[in-house]
């Protein structure tokens, strides 16, 4: 008997309040099955085919319900509750599932989704966690140069976004494409860069250098307008500055405002950038 997983179980027997069930030839080990859940009319030695988990006391119990998640998937959930110990997710059964906090790849909030994997914690009970690099896949379809979307699960300094791939493949937006465009929980549409030799993907959320250049020279300008056409500084700003204010590399916001310059829609001086 597999916990967190749907299996074929064959009902060994029959009581008040639901039937036991065990695997065909193993009599000696049983899970209940509660009466609400059983099929009419079902007999012993009928199959039946279970989820397992453990409901509110820790006890092992089989369910004809269809979770929205099994041990080895990830699929988006809904916060239904959070409390002082974790947040609780709607999953499909009567038992809600535990997201802990130290499993959060951000704080949740009710009523939001969540992209998740279910695990077995040390105490033998499932469990959520937005911790999904280890779920997945590195058989992606996708090519370079193809489009592509997902969610955004986990953001690091040092190596950029990580990306579930259409909820599923493994995907990184690697830290020197990534400028905080998007955060944990967000979907995003994303170009592949690469496909390494491991079948992860390498994303970026920009386009090709000369298709990018027009859209963030209007990006550059719609934020000199925001400062009524006169920008408090240059092109020589610092990186961490432009960062903050257009989310663009240095270069990729010096590029920008070169086109810019070159269609005479602004002027440099000495410590400004002012709309012409």
């Amino acid at each position: 008997m597999e916990l967190g997983k749907t299996q074929v179980l064959v009902i060994a027997k029959k009581v008040d309040f639901g039937v036991y069930l065990a695997e065909d030839g193993r009599p000696e080990e049983r899970v209940l099955l509660p009466a609400k859940q059983v099929p009419e009319g079902a007999q012993v030695g009928d199959e039946l085919e279970v989820f397992l988990y453990k409901d509110s006391q820790d006890r092992l119990i089989a369910t004809t319900a269809r979770p929205k998640l099994s041990i080895g998937d990830i699929a988006r959930l809904t916060v239904k509750e959070v409390t002082k110990i974790g947040a609780f997710l709607d999953w499909g059964l009567e038992k809600d599932l535990f997201l802990p906090f130290r499993q959060q790849t951000k704080k949740v909030r009710a009523g939001e989704e969540c992209l998740v994997g279910l695990y077995t914690d040390k105490s033998g009970r499932l469990c959520a966690t937005m911790n999904v690099y280890e779920y997945l896949r590195t058989d992606s379809p996708y090519q370079k140069e193809d489009h592509v979307w997902g969610t955004v699960y986990q953001v690091s300094g040092n190596f950029g976004a990580f990306v579930a791939v259409d909820d599923c493949y493994s995907g990184l937006i690697p830290s020197r494409e990534f400028f905080g465009q998007a955060g944990v929980g967000e979907r995003i549409e994303a170009r592949v860069t690469a496909v390494k030799p491991d079948g992860k993907l390498d994303l970026s959320i920009r386009e090709k250098g000369y298709v990018q250049r027009n859209a963030d020279a209007e990006q550059v300008m719609k934020v000199i307008e925001e400062f009524d056409g006169v920008l408090p500084f240059t092109d020589k700003a610092s990186p961490e500055v432009i960062k903050r204010e257009f989310s663009l590399s240095k270069n990729a916001f010096k590029r920008a405002v070169g086109l810019l310059l070159k269609e005479g829609c602004i002027e440099i001086t000495e410590k400004s950038i002012r709309k012409i």
